[in-house]
This record gives structure tokens, C-alpha cells and sequence, in this order.
């Protein structure tokens, strides 16, 4: 089995020694994501709303470029410093997975890089190329 790495820069390059996402067919690996600008590799705020939107179009633009869509999505894992954002996450969450449901975990955690309130990372199918 070939492993390919993805790498596109409409997504904030990856922070250390990891890759922003790993295709081994039929699936692609996406590396959790910040709420970070691609063009300045900074969070875009200090709020969950701007970061879980910036952190979500980041995994958006990844799968594109690793040949999938957020429609493939088969799992999800969300990643919350304080679990009292949870409806406010989910509230912006169905916006991006409306009809296709994937499974799904949220965990809080103590901290993120960066000083982040939130991160994204999912397994989607990918087509073979």
C-alpha cells in the first residue's frame, strides 16, 4: 500500500512533524485542524465561532485536495477546551454535515496548540486515482 501525503496551501501549513493529511486507499487520514489562516498561520480569533468555522473549512480544503469532500467524511473527532461550547459547536458543525451525518466523538481537553479552543480531525473515503 503507497501512503501519499497531502499538502495544499489553502490550509494553514502543518505546526511540527506531520503531514496535513495521509491517503492510504480508500482513505484519507486528515490531521486535526485549528481555527488557523492559512495566509498567516494565526488563529483567527479568540471566539469558538470564528475559530470552529476556520477550523472546519480548513479539514474542508484538505479533503478537496486529498481527491474527497466532506461528503465522504465517515468519522469525526472534535477536540474542546471547555465541553460548555459543545451546542455552540454543534450549531455551527450542522451547517458543514446537514444531510450526511458521520460518526462522531467530542472530547475536551486541558489545551490546544496555539491557545486554541477547538480542533477538527476526520477519516474520509477518497477516490482512487
Amino acid at each position: 500500500m503507497k501512503l501519499v501525503a497531502v499538502q495544499t496551501d489553502n490550509a494553514p501549513a502543518a505546526i511540527g512533524p506531520y503531514s496535513q493529511a495521509v491517503v492510504a486507499q480508500p482513505f484519507v487520514f486528515v490531521s486535526g485542524q485549528l481555527g488557523m489562516d492559512p495566509a498567516t498561520g494565526e488563529l483567527v480569533g479568540d471566539d469558538l465561532e470564528g475559530q470552529a468555522r476556520q477550523a472546519l473549512e480548513n479539514v474542508k480544503q484538505i479533503l478537496i485536495a486529498a481527491g474527497s469532500s466532506l461528503a465522504q467524511v465517515t468519522a469525526v473527532e472534535v477536540f474542546l477546551t471547555d465541553m460548555g461550547m459543545f451546542l455552540e459547536f454543534n450549531a455551527i458543525y450542522a451547517e458543514y454535515f446537514s444531510a450526511h451525518k458521520p460518526a462522531r466523538a467530542a472530547i475536551e481537553v486541558s489545551a490546544l496548540p496555539k491557545g486554541g479552543c477547538v480542533e477538527v480531525k476526520c477519516t474520509a473515503l477518497v477516490s482512487e486515482s
